[in-house]
């Protein structure tokens, strides 16, 4: 902990604006209005006697942190949510942002208590440090740390049951190689709870029945910086109406602090202009691979409104999120969802997303023509950008060395048709079988029709036939494919007994998972392959809490 004080650094706080009526001492938790300045300060509210869980050993390794220091007393007070006795230059006060809301393109204002807009943002996540470490910046933010002047009412906890989902499937995205924010250490508490809505056991229910007692917890999730498409909004849709004298000054601010925290390597001798075209290109390249990576694991978001979108381009805020079983390209884990932000549908949501990006830019530029119709340029080849990203993706989980989309669109029909699980079916396919037998496995109904089987082995055919036209070995193609297609997926009917277990105070399974999930394109043991390689039971189709999820905690 001495050391990690050399290591602070907060430009964040630094370089921007505070919320004039911030309060010192951090006391502020209730509800409010926050109408300008691009954070608040507030202290975090320690959840009761605090119980380590786990932290992230690949993680504390990137960050040269010796795992001795999970266990200390220091550290456990500090990311358990008690910041008072933290020796300087590190903080006592955290701090908390405030963000607009998009959804799929269309700026919303009543979600806030005031029917403004400024009353929504960090309702229950703190950051609490910056520091660079390893030669990079780092920000470390505390979720379910107690509320904010966002948090809209809510009692600003987190419950055990989504921070385990949340600490788990970062570090699997992580070992995914799909860039996103890292789980750092998890915490719960031996005595305090709270109550959410939550559904009955083994119901079909699209909503929660009662409202139950869950542990509390905290997980720390670490990430470049975590501003969001939602934030520079909330400042593009000031400066726009110029709601306060400083709104526009306030959104270039904040514009250069995006260059310096997430784009360094947009050259420092360009002029504001030309940085501000550069970061939206850059921007547009990291989302549009994202989403294609994304779609190439079976993992969808479910909540992919504007501030759900980090701005560095990597996956942020594992709410009602899930990894694909049965194929369907409306899939769905979030109830409050719709098909708007579905599986197949998240590069609409993603450039739904940058349009907003790009309109809380123009602000800017009001009196720049060339620079307006540039941007606009670029706004507009992000759907150029995207198809050509998703081809080269479903090319690479076909083992193709270009794009076929006769083949691909013949492939969606019959795994539509049939019910295949996706993530076996790729990984089957990957071994590039002689014949269809080996696929047959991740059919959820083995017993197809004989003029479905066909089909099947018509287009099987085809595919074999483009194989071996490649200039590649099959066993090159393989292995490639491979790379693409993981062997494990973080499903919710494998998390659902893991948070289960850790609410009666057993752990062992969010071990046991956190070991397999890092390395999710390794074969593994058998064991770990009967257990985590095979289809999900048809019984928990359509149960909630498992094939679907609301967004209550």
């Amino acid at each position: 902990m001495k050391e990690l004080l050399k290591l602070a650094d907060y430009s964040f706080i630094n370089d921007l604006t505070p919320d004039p009526n911030s309060k010192e001492d951090g006391n502020d938790h209730d509800s409010r209005e926050v109408f300008s300045g691009h954070f608040v300060t507030v202290k975090t509210t320690p959840i009761k006697e605090p119980i380590y869980i786990s932290h992230s050993k690949e993680f504390f390794e990137d960050l040269g942190f010796d795992d001795g220091l999970a266990l200390s007393d220091e550290f456990k007070k500090m990311f358990s949510g008690d910041s008072s006795d933290l020796p300087n230059p590190l903080k006592k006060i955290g701090w908390a942002t405030g963000y607009a809301l998009s959804i799929y393109g269309t700026e919303y204002y009543d979600n806030c208590p005031f029917g403004s807009g400024n009353g929504y943002g960090d309702g229950r996540a703190i950051s609490i440090f910056e520091g660079v470490i390893n030669g990079k910046r780092w920000e470390f933010q505390l979720k379910g740390a107690g509320q904010t002047p966002y948090c809209r009412g809510a009692d600003g906890r987190a419950v055990l049951r989504s921070s385990v989902r949340e600490f788990l499937a970062q570090e699997h995205m992580h070992g995914l190689g799909i860039p996103t924010s890292r789980s750092l250490s998890l915490f719960t508490s031996r005595s305090e709870t709270v109550k959410r809505p939550w559904f009955l056991p083994d119901s079909h229910s699209k909503d929660p029945e009662v409202m139950i007692d869950e542990k509390v917890a905290i997980t720390t999730r670490v990430a470049p910086s975590f501003l969001r498409i939602g934030q520079l909004e909330l400042f593009g849709r000031r400066a726009r109406k110029n709601e306060h004298s400083k709104a526009m000054e306030e959104l270039k601010n904040l514009v250069l602090h995006i260059l310096q925290r997430e784009y360094l390597e947009i050259g420092k001798d360009l002029s504001f202009e030309e940085k501000v075209l550069k970061l939206t290109e850059e921007f547009s390249n990291r989302l549009t691979s994202l989403v294609a990576d994304w779609i190439r694991v079976g993992y969808c978001q479910g909540n992919f409104n504007s501030d759900n979108c980090a701005i560095g381009g990597f996956t942020l805020d594992y709410g009602p999120f899930g990894f694909i079983d049965m194929f369907d390209i409306q899939y769905q884990p979030w109830t409050g969802g719709g098909v708007h932000f579905s599986f197949f549908n998240q590069h609409g949501a993603a450039k739904r997303n940058f349009d907003m990006f790009c309109l809380a830019l123009k602000p800017l530029f009001q009196s720049d023509k060339k620079t307006l119709e540039r941007l606009e340029e670029i706004q507009n080849d992000f759907p150029h950008i995207m198809e050509k990203k998703m081809g080269e993706m479903i090319a690479s989980k076909l083992g193709l060395e270009t794009y076929n989309s006769e083949i691909f669109n013949d492939l969606i029909h019959l795994m539509n048709q049939t019910g295949v699980d996706y993530t076996i079916f790729f990984r089957e396919l990957s071994n590039t079988p002689k014949d269809l037998t080996p696929l047959i496995k991740s059919f959820y109904n083995e017993s197809i029709n004989e003029e479905l089987f066909n089909h099947w082995n018509n287009w099987f055919d085809t595919w074999r036939d483009l194989l071996n036209n490649q200039t590649r070995s099959l066993e090159e193609i393989s292995q490639k494919m491979k790379r693409a297609n993981p062997k494990y997926t973080l499903r919710e009917w494998i998390l659902q007994p893991a948070y289960q277990q850790a609410q009666k105070g057993d752990y062992s399974l969010i071990h046991e998972l956190q070991k397999i999930m890092k390395n999710p394109y390794d074969e593994q043991c058998k064991t770990v392959e009967e257990r985590y390689y095979r289809k999900k039971p048809l019984d928990l189709f359509g149960i909630a809490g498992v094939s679907h999820l609301s967004c209550s905690s």
